[in-house]
């Protein structure tokens, strides 16, 4: 049993976490206030219901080499992504699920319960259910997510696309960050 004050991602991985490459383990030992920075490319879909979307839930505009900040916010069990898109700011709030290896990610009314599998390559976020004030969305109407965490070139590298039936890519954000205690990208010129 993993301690309860571990940071989020120990607790909800168990023994895999020891497994996770260095950059990941750095990126997610959070244990106070913690800011990663870096930059990334970002796609929006262009179906107009996509961007309305997208813009709704405070997804980043399109960019390439776009100036990114995370602020890891670890309170009371939970922590608090506060991603800034040079500029654009996008929250969620993420808790461990009542199972092992199962994480939830809650944007607003939304709560993602997600299964977090994990090996020395990285991780990968696959979507199981989706609540909307704390009902089911059915299958039909789920966002489609892939999302995973590795290593690029030594640094921890995103990778998130989320689309969603009938309306097609809302947004897709890929790039690096450096870690609390290691190396990191240039910055932008």
């Amino acid at each position: 049993m993993t301690d309860a004050g571990a940071p989020l991602y120990r607790r909800v991985l168990g023994e895999r976490y020891d497994a996770l490459p260095a950059p990941l383990r750095a990126m997610h030992d959070v244990r106070g206030t913690t800011v990663a920075t870096g930059v990334c490319d970002i796609d929006r879909g262009a179906n107009p219901l996509a961007r309305l979307i997208g813009r709704v839930f405070g997804m980043p505009p399109a960019g390439t080499a776009v100036p990114v900040t995370v602020r890891f916010v670890p309170r009371a069990g939970v922590e608090i992504w506060q991603r800034d898109f040079d500029g654009a700011r996008f929250r969620t709030v993420q808790e461990a699920a009542d199972v092992t290896g199962r994480l939830i990610e809650r944007i607003g009314p939304l709560a993602f319960l997600l299964d977090v599998p994990a090996d020395r390559h990285g991780l990968r976020l696959v979507l199981r259910r989706v609540t909307l004030f704390g009902v089911p969305l059915p299958r039909a109407l789920r966002p489609r997510i892939d999302a995973e965490e590795r290593v690029d070139e030594g640094l921890f590298a995103f990778n998130v696309a989320i689309a969603l039936p009938l309306v097609g890519p809302i947004v897709h954000y890929r790039g690096r960050l450096r870690t609390p205690a290691g190396p990191g990208p240039p910055a932008p010129s």
